[in-house]
């Protein structure tokens, strides 16, 4: 949908080598006229593109390994995350079905959102060094914690506000628990670093035609999804329209939906593990919440609560679910390890076994491109394309 992606890289790097530094305006978009797409629309994918590209690469190649990156870079973050509370192949399952998800193949083949695609990158290192920190009260950690919340604004500033009450509310628990102020220090300097993009964008939002963006065609009354599509629903590389029916798949995954019931059964299990026990729960309520704001059922609180009617698309609340439900998963495996002093340790290591590579199996098949174009770094950067 969003074939623009080597084209901004190719701004970026331009406005670079000119001396520009942060990015606001690029010099060949807007007809040749000029225009302040960094200034509005989140950089920080277009940075890592362009510096890849500095060392000698073409435009084409650096949009290419910067896709990779933050797709990859989801399931590492994912990883270094869930293996903290579920070990060490509980982490793994969690990140195969975080970096398999189907809304993560959905952002990267059909709607070409680069800046959600570097939000699934991010989300994780934000609780990560939260957690960290409430753990061990090394200051490193909250250092992470605040780049990741950063990282999030400056990649997609629209899952920033999706995410952020969640970060409220897991600093806010954790705040009274440890009776330790210090961890207001991640959302405090995560918005302080974005700053230089997200204060002038605001402030700046009057001198645009940005309020063109709600209502219309992109009218969030239009685009709740139904119950049934996160169950399956047709992989396409359409739009998205009113109804039931629309032309990409609002799945969130068969197997991140069974295992996230699996996983809210097994709560019971942590009896002496209360920490956990409590973690997972906050966690498959995140995934209980997230569901419930794209359904239609949510329609009031989006009538009432301010600026929700920019997120366009409840579906969006896909990337929040993909997050919780991979997360919680991981606990299955760690139950299971549990479990092999009772009974045979090589049938249970074949079944989470099973269970690590079902992810592969089941949602490989999504992450392809529909056609394959013969062009080149040129065919994108000549005069006629910008």
């Amino acid at each position: 949908h969003d074939d623009t992606q080597v084209q901004r890289v190719f701004e970026m790097k331009t406005a670079l080598q000119d001396g520009m530094f942060p990015v606001r305006w690029v010099p060949d978009l807007g007809y040749g006229y000029g225009y302040p797409i960094f200034n509005f629309y989140a950089p920080l994918p277009y940075y890592v593109g362009a510096f890849i590209s500095m060392f000698g690469l073409n435009v084409l190649l650096a949009t290419k390994i910067m896709i990779l990156i933050g797709v990859f870079g989801a399931g590492l973050t994912m990883y270094i995350l869930a293996k903290e509370f579920w070990g060490k192949f509980g982490g793994l399952l969690s990140a195969l079905l975080y970096l398999y998800a189907p809304y993560h193949g959905l952002n990267t083949y059909v709607r070409g959102d680069i800046g959600e695609v570097y939000s699934y990158f991010f989300i994780p290192l934000i609780f990560y060094g939260m957690w960290k920190h409430y753990k061990t009260q090394k200051f490193v950690f909250l250092i992470i914690g605040s780049v990741g919340y950063a990282g999030v604004i400056v990649s997609h500033n629209l899952s920033g506000l999706m995410i952020t009450p969640f970060v409220l509310l897991a600093t806010f628990l954790l705040v009274i628990k440890r009776r330790n102020l210090l961890l207001l220090f991640i959302p405090i300097v995560g918005i302080l670093l974005s700053a230089f993009y997200s204060l002038p964008a605001f402030l700046e939002m009057n001198y645009t035609n940005v309020m063109s963006t709600i209502g219309g065609k992109a009218d969030f009354r239009d685009h709740f999804v139904c119950l049934r599509q996160l169950w399956d629903s047709p992989w396409m590389y359409g739009g998205s329209a009113s109804g039931c029916v629309d032309g990409l798949s609002f799945r969130l995954g068969k197997l991140h939906i069974l295992f996230g019931a699996a996983a809210l059964f097994s709560i019971v299990l942590f009896k002496k593990e209360k920490e956990k026990s409590f973690i997972l729960l906050a966690s498959l309520s995140g995934l209980l919440i997230s569901i419930f704001l794209m359904l239609s059922v949510s329609g009031p609180i989006w009538e009432a609560v301010p600026y929700m009617n920019f997120f366009q698309y409840p579906w969006r609340f896909l990337l929040i679910a993909s997050f919780f439900s991979s997360f919680a998963a991981g606990s299955l495996i760690y139950i299971l390890s549990g479990l092999q002093k009772k009974g045979n340790k090589w049938v249970l290591f074949g079944i989470y076994s099973l269970f690590i590579i079902s992810p592969l199996i089941l949602y490989s098949k999504l992450f392809v491109p529909q056609q394959y174009l013969n062009k080149t770094s040129e065919d994108y950067t000549n005069e006629m394309s910008l």
